[in-house]
């Protein structure tokens, strides 16, 4: 059985990679056969991450469930395919599995030209990112997100909106740069560590018996704080995310803003932070401050957008920060947080951002303040738009809610964090604000005359039976979360607690000498 979960977990990463490759030379393809083969592609990585999350064993404390390792002609540097499962891989796996099948059951129905290609490239991203959560060794780790990464700049500079070809300039400045340095930090603790492996699990032994030096550590963790930080638009490195996502085609928004993104959250909770923890200690006051520009200074931003995706780019931006916050904690509650919160923010963003290119296709704008009054035509739409706004601002009853509590609960916990509660609750009044504004403002707002004569007509119509499916999917995942949190925590808390403290305290940095914190230091003594 233990062989049989293995193998399942190799097949959702090459079956959707499969039918990419399948579909990139079927173009003679039917509309039913491309539909069939595309339903493969997502269905199985979604159905393996359900049945490898029911039988995943929480109790394999420091060690991975469905282990399997695999030659790849470098062993010779310590680089295997060595995939499993732990309890901070699962969530992001699931996530993975159902967020592509969403965006997949979508995209099979869109309009898009050369849709076999379109398809193509969806699936491409889909196993990357499936690979990316599955690998055990950080060089596959690395290698598959960047796999995940590039059909993202071809689908926005192809099939993207207005702005693509800018849009998808500075997303690959930005995030080359990210990737660069991140890769640079990953490199250095292979190094430096002595492991001569790039399995994780050899990397934690190795420098659990010989931890590196307090000023290497915290070298180190800058380039990974900054690499990763830069991947999930950490404040200011911000500004490539809400234009790619405005100009991105919406499957593959739904798959960056959904999954994608979390690749830096993932690197710095589960290598960065438990490998390096002076680094994270030393790094503290500035991961704080950048968090907290994410929260409120991008959440004004985003009160002022006008265009509807524009605003949910920023959204996430902001979002973000929270989970900067529950790593900068250091604690089981706070990284365990910042993991439901990456799960459940996945969803609802994947999500608003298929219902605006639905409210597009009904409205043909993305202007607030030109649209109103869609309810009494697409009530079913609106309910859906209402209960995703209400899942992002964090209304208890959905996913997001447990995340961003326990990630509070965690900062107030000492002394050191407990000032970040205050500024960092603000961020909840202002999603608040444009969350519900935009609620108002499409749905219920009165419309100008020219968006009011087309209500009128039979042009606008609810949501059809290809929307509603992935909408369905991605909402029930939000509710289940919210009423279950625990079916993440569970498998997580038990893993969390052998990397981090129960949150007592940050761990000590030792200032470098000739620094004018250790000049303070020591004349203090």
């Amino acid at each position: 059985m233990f062989e049989t979960h293995a193998t399942l977990l190799l097949a959702a990463i090459l079956v959707p990679l499969l039918a990419g490759i399948a579909l990139s030379f079927g173009s003679g393809f039917s509309a039913g056969s491309r539909r069939a083969v595309a339903l493969v592609g997502f269905g199985v990585p979604f159905l393996v991450s359900l049945l490898l999350a029911f039988r995943f064993d929480p109790a394999l404390v420091g060690g991975y469930n469905f282990e399997s390792k695999f030659a790849t002609g470098l062993e010779s540097i310590g680089i295997y395919l060595h995939l499993g499962l732990n309890g901070i891989s699962l969530p992001l796996f699931l996530l993975a599995g159902v967020v592509g099948f969403a965006a997949g059951l979508y995209a099979m129905f869109s309009n898009a030209d050369r849709p076999h290609l379109y398809l193509a490239l969806m699936l491409f991203m889909q196993g990357g990112l499936m690979g990316t959560f599955a690998s055990i060794d950080i060089f596959f780790f690395y290698f598959f997100h960047e796999f995940a990464l590039i059909p993202t700049f071809i689908m926005i500079a192809v099939w993207g909106g207005t702005g693509r070809r800018s849009a998808a300039m500075e997303m690959t400045i930005y995030l080359t740069l990210g990737a660069m340095l991140s890769l640079l930090g990953l490199i250095a603790l292979y190094v430096t560590s002595g492991a001569e492996s790039f399995s994780l699990p050899e990397l934690r032994a190795y420098l659990a018996a010989q931890p590196l030096s307090e000023t290497l550590q915290a070298n180190i963790f800058a380039c990974l704080l900054f690499g990763f930080g830069i991947l999930v638009s950490l404040f200011p490195f911000h500004s490539w995310a809400p234009k790619g996502y405005a100009a991105a085609p919406t499957g593959a928004a739904m798959l960056h803003a959904g999954v994608l993104k979390k690749f830096g959250l993932y690197g710095l909770l589960q290598i960065a932070a438990p490998l390096l923890p002076a680094g994270l200690a030393h790094w503290f006051p500035w991961l704080a401050w950048l968090a907290l520009g994410n929260i409120i200074i991008i959440g004004l931003i985003t009160i002022a957008q006008r265009d509807l995706k524009m605003m949910l780019g920023y959204s996430s931006v902001m979002h973000m920060g929270y989970a900067f916050l529950g790593i900068a904690a250091f604690s089981v509650v706070g990284v365990g947080g910042a993991l439901l919160m990456m799960v459940a923010h996945g969803l609802s963003v994947a999500l608003l951002f298929m219902l605006s290119t639905c409210i597009y296709h009904r409205s043909l704008t993305f202007d607030l303040k030109t649209m109103g009054g869609l309810a009494t035509k697409a009530p079913v739409l609106c309910a859906f738009f209402v209960a995703a706004s209400m899942a992002s601002i964090g209304l208890p009853g959905f996913g997001n809610f447990w995340g961003e509590f326990t990630i509070f609960v965690a900062l107030a916990e000492t002394e050191v964090t407990r000032w970040l509660v205050l500024p960092a609750a603000l961020g909840i009044i202002i999603s608040a604000i444009y969350g519900l504004r935009a609620v108002a403002n499409i749905f219920f707002g009165s419309p100008r005359a020219e968006f009011a004569a087309r209500l009128e007509s039979d042009a606008v119509k609810d949501v059809q039976g290809f929307e509603k499916a992935p909408a369905f999917v991605l909402l029930a995942a939000l509710v289940l979360i919210g009423i279950f949190p625990r079916l993440i925590s569970d498998r997580a808390d038990a893993e969390l607690a052998g990397l981090y403290p129960a949150g007592e305290s940050l761990p000590q940095f030792e200032p470098i000498a000739g620094t004018p914190e250790k000049v303070a230091q020591e004349e203090t003594h």
